[in-house]
Parts: structure tokens; C-alpha cells; sequence
């Protein structure tokens, strides 16, 4: 569905009913699936037929989703997994192992930071975090022999810092190595980064993707576009022989396009199993056909609410793309002409004790580990999901203990704005 537009594709990607098919994606809700003979079933574990034999690998209805995504993004295959973590864990550790490196950016979720950090360490994994506002030259400095790949978020979360996808795609590819972009915040609505160069694109579909705070969920989408075998040598999980799996040479047989994805499902997926459920991703397609129309209403929400905080007197500071003022005002522009998220983060004059107070007063806003959301929610998080950090790692990664990370729903402007206002006149 490349010839249309991106409103059209969230609608109608990836599922074509056929002459009295059901008109919207069927739930297969099977474990299995039966096979007339052995050689039947043989052809798929040997890779040379498309087909189901086993849901923990692959399932209709996921792959249904799956390709929608795909579409959105401008990539040529997908897959999905059962929360945004596991897509991250998946995308890197498809093509690292022990003893390889990975320079990934400092600005990213606490979640992802500590998986890298601490426990790909564990595996023998090891990292260099670099700034996103790093230069060329530094960024070149990060690299090593063994370094494998690239990592970033389009908008970090909760810092929102913008990640310039260009430069650390050109880095990444005079290395020889892709570049990995969780781009959860803007969606493809608001940015496809394979345009600008990335490789490999991940989502947390549990955000805005799905919207509804109703179901876990993860995807990675392939560009097509890495050439594995021109850099043989770095990936050998691709680009030879599979003992695992009947030998099979991923980029041989299923070429820049497909061998990405099919060696993640083919081998982590099926030792690791952390796939989507066929509900999940049922839930999650009503998600993506109305994510065109949402997100524009989120950029909405956002903008007003940065703006009101801006000019706040309690207010020492807000990031926010969108505002002229804001350092990735010109970055923001570029990757993001059509807006970023609903999501705002900003710190108070106050310290700790004054966003203590801060989000006890809110009302529309709900305390949630969540973000990107109908319902507007709201945390604090040095004290939670980036409390695994200590105060050198909380200012690198941008998210300081006075710092408020918002997420502005669906709800009407005025009342959100009037409902924060409340809350700041409660800071004493």
C-alpha cells in the first residue's frame, strides 16, 4: 500500500478480506495447526513454505498487524512481540552476542537504559552511551571493532529530546552497522524514520499505537535496505549457516528484505517466546485505525499545555519540541514538521517537595506508569521509572528529580490546562 497516504494505510493496511471474508481481521485463536501430511509441515520448519505451525512463533492475526505496521513505516517486513521491551531486546540481540558492543544514545527510556547498561551487559554485551546532541566526530569516537549497531529514540522518553535520525544514520553506515530507532512517541504518523536512514525501527505498540492503555505490546519493522552480507564479517548470526535451524543462511535465502525479521522469528521468538497474543493484536489494529486521527488531537493538547507551563511562574522549565524556545525547536522541525507527541515534561521551581505536591493536587491527571494514552496521566520519574538511576545517570539521561513527565489525553484543552493550573496554585 505504498501508493497511499499514511491515514489510509492505518486504516486499511495489511488485510484484504476476500469475496465473503469477514471485513474486519479475523482472531485466530488456535495453539496449533493441522497439516494433511509430515511433509506438509516439514516444508515450513525447513523455511521453504509460508504457513502456521505453532502461534508461539507466528500467528494470522499477528501477522496480520504486523504488516500494517510495516506499511506505516515504509519497511518490507515485521513482526510483533509482546511488550516494547522485548522488541528492543529482540532488534538489538538479533545481530549482537557475547563480546560484540553497541553505542546507543544516553536520552532513552529507563527501562531500555538498564537492559542495555545492566543486564546485556550480563550477557557480555557491552555498551558506550553518547549524547544525542553528540557531534560527528564524537559520535565516531564511540565506536569500536566490535560494535554492532546504533540505538536511539526518535523523542526520549520522558526526556523529549529529538534524536537527529540523519547524522546518526551516517555515522552508523560508515561503520558499517544499522541504526536502531524506538520510534513509540511520534508513530509513523508524525515520523517514519527508515526515510531518514534507520534501519531498523521498534515500537512500544502498548503507547499511542494502541491508546487505549488496553493491551501490551511491541514491534520491530525492518527497512529492507542494511546489506548484511556486505558487512559479512559482523554478522555471522545472518550471514552464515544456521546449525539451529537446518543450516539455513538467512541473507542468502531471504535477501536485505526478509532476513532480519525471519531470523529474529525463527530463532529468538522461538527460544525466547515473548510473542503478542492474537487478542492483543486484534485490540491493538482498532488502536491503529483511528491513530491518524488521534494523534493530531495529542500534538494539539500537548502544544497548548507547553505553552500555558512556559509562562508559568512556578515553572523553572519546560521541553517541548514544538515551543521556539525549546533546543529541538529547528530539530523538531525537520523530523517532526507535523508535530511530535501529547507527551510534556517540565520541572519545577520547587524541587521534589513542590512535585510532591504538584501531583497530588491534579484531578484529570492520573498517577500512572504509563504514557501516550486517551486518558491524560501523569508521573514522576525519578521516583519510578527511572529510579534504578543514580543522580549522575538522572541528569545525563535528562530527567532530574524536579522533573513532571505528562501525558495529555484526548480530554478538552481548556479543562486540562484549568486542572494543572489548580495543581501549581496547590505548591506553597
Amino acid at each position: 500500500m505504498k501508493e497511499y497516504s499514511i491515514g489510509t494505510k492505518c486504516v486499511q493496511a495489511g488485510y484484504e478480506a476476500g469475496n465473503g471474508e469477514p471485513r474486519q481481521i479475523p482472531i485466530i485463536q488456535s495453539t496449533t495447526f493441522k497439516y494433511d501430511t509430515s511433509e506438509d509441515m516439514g516444508k515450513l520448519f525447513d523455511l521453504e513454505a509460508e504457513g502456521y505451525f505453532y502461534s508461539r512463533l507466528q500467528n494470522p492475526t499477528c501477522d496480520t498487524v504486523a504488516r500494517k505496521i510495516a506499511a506505516m513505516e515504509g519497511g518490507t517486513a515485521a513482526m510483533l512481540t509482546s511488550s516494547g521491551q522485548a522488541a528492543n531486546f529482540y532488534a538489538m540481540f538479533n545481530i549482537c552476542e557475547c563480546g560484540d558492543h553497541i553505542v546507543a544514545s544516553s536520552s532513552i527510556y529507563g527501562g531500555t537504559f538498564n537492559l542495555i547498561a545492566v543486564t546485556m551487559a550480563k550477557m557480555g554485551i557491552t555498551a558506550t552511551f553518547v549524547s544525542p546532541d553528540a557531534t560527528e566526530e564524537e559520535l565516531n569516537a564511540a565506536f569500536r571493532p566490535n560494535t554492532k549497531l546504533m540505538f536511539g529514540e526518535t523523542i526520549a522518553n520522558p526526556a523529549l529530546t529529538v534524536l537527529d535520525i540523519e547524522l546518526f544514520a551516517k555515522v552508523a553506515h560508515e561503520h558499517g552497522v544499522p541504526l536502531i530507532v524506538d520510534n513509540t512517541f511520534p508513530t509513523p504518523v508524525n515520523c517514519r524514520p527508515i526515510e531518514w536512514g534507520a534501519d531498523i525501527v521498534t515500537h512500544s505498540t502498548t503507547k499511542y499505537m494502541d491508546g487505549h492503555g488496553a493491551t501490551l505490546g511491541g514491534a520491530i519493522v525492518d527497512s529492507g535496505k542494511f546489506d548484511w552480507m556486505a558487512h559479512a564479517d559482523k554478522y555471522p548470526g545472518l550471514c552464515t549457516p544456521d546449525d539451529s535451524y537446518h543450516g539455513i543462511t538467512y541473507a542468502e535465502k531471504f535477501g536485505k528484505e526478509g532476513a532480519f525479521i525471519t531470523k529474529c522469528t525463527a530463532q529468538l521468538m522461538r527460544d525466547f517466546g515473548s510473542m503478542q497474543s492474537p487478542q492483543n493484536a486484534f485490540m491493538l489494529n482498532l488502536g491503529l485505525e483511528s491513530l491518524h486521527v488521534r494523534m493530531p488531537k495529542h500534538v494539539e493538547n500537548g502544544q497548548a499545555v507547553a505553552e500555558f507551563l512556559e509562562n508559568h511562574p512556578k515553572v523553572a522549565y519546560v521541553n517541548y519540541s514544538g515551543l521556539p524556545s525549546n533546543k529541538y525547536y529547528e530539530r523538531a522541525q525537520k523530523y517532526l514538521p507535523n508535530g511530535g507527541c501529547g507527551v510534556v515534561s517540565f520541572g519545577l521551581k520547587g524541587g521534589r517537595e513542590a512535585a510532591s505536591a504538584f501531583m497530588k493536587a491534579l484531578r484529570l491527571g492520573a498517577i500512572e506508569t504509563h504514557v501516550a494514552d486517551a486518558r491524560t496521566c501523569c508521573l514522576n520519574p525519578a521516583t519510578s521509572t527511572h529510579r534504578q538511576m543514580n543522580d549522575e545517570q538522572l541528569k545525563e539521561a535528562g530527567v532530574p528529580a524536579e522533573l513532571i513527565r505528562i501525558s495529555l489525553g484526548l480530554e478538552d484543552k481548556v479543562d486540562l490546562i484549568a486542572d494543572i493550573s489548580n495543581a501549581l496554585d496547590a505548591i506553597k
